[in-house]
């Protein structure tokens, strides 16, 4: 198991010009990061492939491996001419993926404003054909593709798991977020347990959650029940990250931990705050396991 952290922390840092990705890479060596997870916001590899090699370089400095590489992508809706050129563009960033050196890459399928099940599975088959395709793209190059339990439409567990059997593919999985299924208010233990065995890599994330009864102002968003949800640095929220490392634990996955903070705190100090919790947690839970 490795402890690292996704570049997405430092977005509000990049977005400000504050920092670049290299920058962000030696932040989370000297936090005691042990991989880096590239998503690239405030930055494009498409647009700017010497960059590649300068993450591979930099990560190789510092001593920490590159894990996995995530994207933005959307199958929903296409007609037929829009889905086979977006198909072609995530293609070319499974090439980018393997150029970094990752054999785990997560891909957004779905982006919708109707977010019913009516719709979900209107559109499961289209999505299940262009991440099928997707993935027997990245097999050769031993790249496991995935989705992530995020975005409403493809968030609960149940979802993941229809467009993942649907898919069919060994090297499909799913990015599994332990905080996300709060945004569809979903249980996260149990979605959690629902969905561990699929996992290709862990998130962790934390929310501070209040009654849709109640309106706690600016920086909250809304879950699609209409409860409020505000990001938190990893052990500072309302959710039991703990049970749901004993679930992870318990499941034998021994891949990566990844820490996402999208929070309004400053990023840099909430994003060491959140590695450091997230590591004496995940010791608190061997250590239980030992006594028991």
């Amino acid at each position: 198991m490795k402890i690292g952290i996704s570049t997405y922390c430092f977005w509000q840092a990049m977005q400000a010009g504050e920092m670049d990705v290299i920058q962000a890479i030696g932040h989370i060596a000297d936090m005691g990061g042990e991989h880096v997870e590239i998503v690239p916001l405030g930055f494009d590899l498409t647009a700017n492939p010497e960059l590649i090699g300068a993450i591979k370089n930099k990560a190789k400095e510092v001593g920490i491996d590159v894990s996995n590489y995530a994207i933005g992508a959307n199958f929903a809706g296409l007609g037929a001419e829009a889905l086979e050129k977006e198909i072609e563009r995530v293609k070319k960033e499974v090439d980018i993926a393997a150029a970094l050196g990752v054999k785990l890459m997560r891909h957004d399928v779905a982006s919708s404003s109707d977010t019913s099940i009516r719709q979900f599975m209107k559109d499961l088959p289209q999505l299940a054909e262009a991440s099928r395709r997707i993935a027997d793209y990245a097999a050769p190059l031993g790249i496991t593709t995935s989705v992530e339990n995020h975005g409403y439409h493809i968030q609960a567990s149940d979802r993941v798991q229809m467009l993942i059997h649907e898919v069919n593919r060994d090297n499909f999985r799913t990015t599994l977020d332990i905080g996300n299924f709060v945004c569809v208010d979903e249980n996260p233990l149990v979605a959690v347990r629902n969905n561990i065995d699929y996992a290709s890599m862990v998130h962790v994330k934390d929310f501070y959650l209040r009654s849709g009864t109640l309106d706690p102002g600016e920086g909250w968003f809304r879950s699609s029940g209409g409860n409020y949800i505000r990001g938190a640095i990893a052990g500072h929220g309302d959710l039991d990250i703990r049970s749901a490392f004993r679930i992870v634990r318990q499941s034998g996955y021994d891949g990566y931990l990844s820490i996402e903070f999208e929070g309004m705190e400053p990023c840099v100090n909430a994003t060491r705050l959140a590695i450091n919790n997230v590591r004496r947690m995940w010791e608190q839970t061997i250590q239980a396991e030992g006594v028991r």
